[in-house]
């Protein structure tokens, strides 16, 4: 297949930008059927693939994606792609909730996910054609359609091993290894069709509260640095420009007060190939991180995606707050540097979404807004 020259990273150069995470609000028909895996599935989310192109283009979203409506979750698809995976498994512990055992109980009880299968053989490419479907589904939903850019997603090898436990290779070494070859075809073929790969990794963050809790902070920061550069193995041979990375403490609305902070792993994060960067920048953890710039500075040829979006709770942000964040980001590095995000998805389970789909188009919309201010002040 002929790499596809459509989809490059824009920057911010006559207005902000405005994108998001990836995942959206599915239907409750749609969100029924993944967990059913119905006959009437393809159907079902090939009409809401159109549906939720149009809806980010009627909102205003610059940067589209198809709102991964087709997976039942943005990690946990990949084991119907590949060889080894069976059984099921649970999902690490964060431990943020320890200190508050009652909530713990309390949010486990009404969070619905789909249990994680295991690994319990090889892992090896299975299905090359899933990936194409995608990409032809997308495709289809934006003929005639020209937002200013258009992403998908696929996990890292390092989060695919943080939900998919080993019970296999009993080594994380050859396990991410052996996850990065297999999936390596998927975020090519991405590529070669012409969209920009956002490559998921909340494992670098997150991680820290829940799978790597319990090593020391430096055994921790050779184990991320480890997962970027088994990624950028992974990804060689995309143009970064065509690349884009997510990162995140989890996307629920839990105490967080364990979270590393990103100053602490923002050196390692910048070694990865992509391009830009797509972090969480709203919430109240983490909302006064942006300040770390001013000091670090952006590296040449880097974009920052910061949230503007705290995509945990049903406050909708007003436009007004939203442009004063894109502002003091913009005054650190540079407004072409900036495009408005959201700190994590809207969508990241079916069917056990944070905010209901009203309140999250109400906020991306906000979004849209809040940039439309932020563009004034910014380029008159």
């Amino acid at each position: 297949m002929a790499r596809g020259e459509d989809y490059f990273m824009k920057r911010s150069t006559e207005r902000i930008l405005t994108t998001h995470t990836g995942s959206l609000p599915r239907s409750p028909e749609l969100a029924k059927a993944l967990w059913e895996r119905s006959p009437d599935l393809p159907r079902l989310a090939d009409q809401a693939v159109h549906a939720v192109v149009a809806r980010q283009l009627v909102t205003g979203l610059d940067v589209i994606i198809d709102g991964e409506q087709a997976r039942v979750s943005y990690t946990n698809y990949v084991a119907e792609r590949l060889t080894g995976f069976g059984g099921e498994g649970s999902y690490p512990k964060s431990a943020d909730r320890a200190d508050f055992p009652q909530f713990g109980a309390q949010y486990d009880a009404n969070r619905v996910r789909p249990k994680p299968p295991l690994c319990i053989g090889p892992v090896a490419l299975k299905d090359r054609e899933a990936v194409h479907r995608d990409v032809a589904i997308l495709k289809a939903a934006l003929q005639g359609k020209q937002p200013a850019d258009v992403f998908m997603t696929a996990p890292s090898p390092g989060q695919i091993a943080r939900f998919l436990q080993d019970r296999y290779y009993h080594d994380h070494t050859r396990y991410i290894e052996a996850l990065a070859e297999a999936m390596s075809y998927d975020y090519h073929a991405i590529a070669e069709a012409g969209f920009i790969l956002q490559l998921d990794c909340p494992d670098l963050a997150s991680g820290r509260n829940n799978v790597f809790a319990d090593m020391s902070f430096g055994d921790y920061r050779m184990a991320i640095d480890q997962h970027v550069q088994v990624l950028n193995e992974a990804t060689a041979g995309i143009p970064p420009e065509q690349l884009r990375m997510h990162i995140c403490w989890g996307n629920y609305n839990g105490p967080h007060h364990l979270d590393v902070p990103l100053k602490d792993i923002v050196d390692i994060i910048l070694r990865a190939r992509p391009s830009a960067i797509s972090f969480e920048a709203a919430n109240p953890r983490h909302e006064h991180e942006w300040a770390i710039w001013k000091d670090i500075g952006l590296p040449e040829g880097k974009t920052l995606i910061p949230g503007m979006l705290d995509s945990t709770t049903s406050y909708v942000e007003h436009p007004e707050l939203v442009a004063q964040r894109i502002g003091r980001f913009a005054e650190v590095v540079g407004r072409e540097n900036v495009i408005a995000g959201v700190d994590c998805g809207f969508g990241t389970f079916a069917g056990g979404e944070n905010v209901h789909a009203e309140i999250a188009w109400a906020k991306l919309r906000s979004l849209v807004e809040g940039a439309q201010i932020a563009s004034q002040e910014l380029f008159g």
